[in-house]
């Protein structure tokens, strides 16, 4: 199944979804106390895994963290290989003065943000949305 490159369709038909939680992103040297069920994502770095989980969950194990976020996902069925999408909502997003953090999936596009700026993100996303 291939996904969507053609930057207009994306744009319009993005759909953002605010999924429930708080999410935090961690820094750990190993994955041992972490049930890879409750990761919602997982990047390799030099210094250690960066970790995104519910911040819940990172509660009970007690992972530090110093940012809380809300998790949005652009349900469009988007390219690896599309251009512009990212900028296009990442650009909407700092005109409002969001700061947003990124993971490409192989589906979907994941946009995390500050929790408090959670319904101010979608309203840019749906504006941008909006033909």
């Amino acid at each position: 199944m291939f996904g969507e490159t053609n930057l207009a369709a994306l744009l319009e038909t993005m759909s953002p979804k605010l999924n429930e939680g708080d999410y935090v992103f961690c820094t750990v040297s190993t994955l041992d106390n972490i049930d890879p069920k409750e990761i919602i994502g997982l990047f390799k770095e030099d210094e250690g895994w960066t970790v995104i989980i519910n911040k819940e969950q990172a509660d009970e194990i007690n992972l530090n963290y110093t940012y809380v976020a809300s998790w949005i996902t652009l349900t469009v069925h988007s390219a690896l290989e599309a251009v512009g999408l990212t900028a296009a909502f990442s650009n909407a997003l700092a005109k409002e003065g969001i700061s947003c953090n990124v993971l490409a999936a192989f589906y979907h596009d994941h946009i995390f943000v500050a929790k408090q700026d959670a319904e101010k993100a979608m309203n840019a996303l749906r504006k941008l949305s909006s033909p």
